[in-house]
């Protein structure tokens, strides 16, 4: 029999589950539909903080000490740099060192990371209307470098930018902060996850 699963969530304010209950978060909803599909698991590990950029979850990560290994790591940062206007040549080189530290903690499988994709944040009603479109190109640049990162590093991908991108048009998706996302919109982030680890645990 196989142990459970441990996994590791890194990430920012989409990681934990801003303005939702802990339990609604994508780690916990991840965690929840690998258990209905008869994979035990323990408790996710989350190692998140709102309003952290690249930057600051690296220097978090070199402060503190976890397992040696995990099952599982979901990679999920970069909005902040974003929101901050910070150089992108910065955030490609701590986003490789973020991906790097989760292949170590994966005995170097790459199967078994999971880097998601940047919500576009500029089409929820927190955005002003005349921002949204320069926000958008921004958010497809740092996404290009975070997927061809993990294309050269041969982790799964996975774009839940294009869901985000009908905040305006439907209201379910959203927090009651009109910032970030609701359950409903973080369930189909844990089951674009949650489907291929099955797939790959059966």
């Amino acid at each position: 029999m196989k142990h459970p699963l441990r996994i590791l969530c890194l990430g920012d304010s989409y990681t934990i589950g801003e303005s939702v209950p802990l339990h609604q978060g994508f780690p916990y909803q991840l965690v929840q539909q690998l258990r209905k599909a008869q994979i035990t698991c323990y408790a996710p590990e989350i190692v998140a903080k709102t309003g952290w950029t690249s930057g600051e979850l690296l220097a978090h990560l070199e402060q503190q000490t976890y397992l040696p290994t995990y099952d599982y790591v979901t990679l999920l940062i970069g909005v902040n740099n974003q929101y901050r206007g910070n150089s992108i040549d910065i955030y490609r080189k701590e986003f490789e060192i973020l991906l790097q530290k989760a292949l170590q903690w994966t005995n170097h499988q790459p199967k078994q990371v999971f880097v998601l994709s940047i919500p576009d944040w500029g089409q929820t009603p927190f955005a002003k209307a005349d921002q949204r479109e320069n926000i958008a190109t921004a958010i497809d640049a740092f996404n290009a470098v975070n997927q061809s990162i993990a294309t050269a590093y041969k982790v799964h991908y996975v774009n839940i930018t294009i869901g985000t991108r009908n905040a305006l048009t439907d209201q379910t998706i959203l927090a009651e902060d009109q910032l970030h996302y609701s359950g409903t919109e973080h369930a189909r982030w844990a089951n674009a996850v949650a489907t291929i680890i099955a797939h790959q645990e059966k």
